[in-house]
């Protein structure tokens, strides 16, 4: 199987060669040229089988120029008790009759991006090696919060990478603050960004597509790549555990052969959600794909009308991660939908960069129509969610999924659709307990660490040693630029002249 560009269907890569650029030169993302297909008796026989050899078997299916051993040493390598404090890796917990979270924080970073970026690195350095580079990879990074110390922690001391990690200074929890501030390794660097997500991730994709910082780099041996979800080798990861979902709850008795599922995914760079999508084209069998959005709800506006503006307000919410105007992974979707028209792309992308706002097709709207439905709930509404699932089912959201649970109640009553349904966990509360613990009427406002412990004795949850460790743990990064110096920090940090 071959990649294609979004912006130029004419670029025709290998897996290989996706996963170690990144992301296209004409600034396109890489799409596959066809989705593969699984039968039901795939998905039977997957329910028999571990985590990691589901994933052997997906990945097997979109990294066709990968051998079977190099898929294995990749899976084997990522997803194992050493890294996830689970022997099923995702879990999933049937939180009332016909609805389940699937827990996808059982990492080391308690963030459903260490479902993706404990393999990334595996996957990276095989490719790297597969198509003859000698170059040193440069991992830029821009996030909301998780994604930051996940690619951290993925990439910590790998042979042959640097990692750079940007993130708004005021625009992620204290504990996702502390988690990446405090990061260990020789080939890590952490900066601060005075402005949101949206301008560290348009920061970061400038970068990557100037052909001129790209020469530089060049000629001192190294060459860039992504650990965002715009690297396809980011988003197959997260197609796997929808996939081994729905095999998990075929194989426990809890749906029937053929019987279809919601998938709910709280989103703001659509990547996670996006993935669903793919694992419903695949042949998992999926009614509805709900969309979940805080504040910034300028998906839930995309879905319901076609129109997509990011002329309005951004919000800092309680749900950090999910703070973003600007969802890259859509334009994935939309290469789909519209028949993977590259000019169309390039037209509505060209729009959303100089306008802000660009508006898909009457066809591209119907098939959103049908295949999503998106919401979205503000930082009250989160809480009181928090709270009722708290009173209700001794069950303890943090702030994204507790969005996701809170769009979810709605869709109910909006369809009267009772599908068994599996909403997308997609963080520790750990990592917000002081937002948490505010829901629960608990907060007595103290520092991060004891809010924590506060939120171990209402929740009866085990506080994860990962975050505990951080309390006596040195500040090694402090240093917060503007948006417009972070090439300037790039050579600094990588000692090019």
């Amino acid at each position: 199987m071959f990649y294609r560009s979004t912006r130029n269907s004419g670029v025709n890569v290998t897996s290989a060669q996706a996963i170690a650029q990144g992301i296209s030169e004409d600034g396109g993302l890489f799409v596959p040229s066809e989705i593969p297909a699984i039968s039901m008796d795939d998905i039977k026989k997957l329910g028999e089988m571990s985590y990691a050899e589901r994933a052997l078997f997906v990945f097997s299916k979109f990294l066709t120029d990968y051998t079977e051993a190099e898929i294995r040493y990749c899976v084997e390598g990522a997803y194992n008790t050493k890294n996830f404090d689970t022997e099923n890796i995702a879990e999933l917990a049937h939180l009332f009759d016909g609805t389940y979270m699937l827990e996808l924080w059982h990492g080391p970073t308690c963030a459903f991006k260490d479902m993706a970026l404990q393999i990334l690195p595996y996957l990276l350095t095989t490719a790297t090696k597969k198509i003859n580079l000698d170059k040193k990879v440069v991992i830029l990074v821009a996030t909301s919060g998780d994604t930051g110390k996940a690619a951290l922690e993925g990439f910590k001391d790998v042979p042959g990478t640097e990692i750079l990690v940007f993130y708004p200074d005021n625009g992620v929890s204290a504990m996702q603050k502390k988690q990446m501030t405090t990061q260990e390794g020789q080939n890590v660097g952490v900066c601060a960004i005075k402005g949101n997500f949206d301008d560290a991730q348009n920061g970061v994709k400038a970068i990557f597509t100037n052909k001129e910082i790209g020469e530089k780099l060049a000629e001192n041996g190294m060459m860039f790549s992504s650990a965002n979800s715009i690297n396809w080798g980011r988003l197959a990861p997260q197609i796997i555990y929808y996939v081994s979902s729905y095999a998990q709850l075929l194989k426990d008795g809890e749906i029937a052969e053929g019987d279809k599922i919601n998938i709910v995914v709280p989103t703001g760079n659509f990547g996670n959600i996006l993935a669903g999508y793919y694992a419903k084209k695949m042949g998992v069998p999926v009614n509805k794909l709900i969309c979940a959005s805080n504040a910034n709800n300028v998906l839930t506006d995309f879905i319901k009308t076609g129109v997509y503006d990011r002329n309005r307000q951004f919000y800092a919410t309680i749900s950090p991660s999910m703070d973003i105007l600007i969802s890259s992974n859509l334009e994935r979707l939309l290469y789909h939908l519209c028949g993977e028209n590259d000019a169309q792309i390039r037209e509505w992308f060209g729009k959303l960069a100089s306008e802000g706002r660009y508006e898909v097709t009457d066809e591209v709207k119907k098939i959103l129509a049908e295949e999503f439905y998106a919401g979205c709930c503000d930082d009250e509404k989160t809480k009181a969610t928090i709270k009722e699932y708290y009173d209700k089912y001794s069950y303890t959201c943090d702030t994204h999924t507790a969005v996701a649970v809170s769009v979810y109640e709605e869709y109910v009553k909006a369809t009267g659709d009772k599908t068994k349904t599996v909403i997308a966990s997609t963080a520790s509360p750990y990592k917000f307990s002081g937002s948490v613990l505010s829901a629960l009427g608990k907060d007595n406002g103290s520092d991060e660490f004891t809010l924590v412990e506060e939120l171990g004795k209402a929740s009866g949850m085990p506080i994860p040693a990962s975050l505990a460790s951080l309390k006596d743990k040195e500040i090694r990064f402090s240093e917060v630029i503007a948006k417009d110096e972070m090439k300037d920090f790039v050579f600094r940090a990588l000692n090019v002249k």
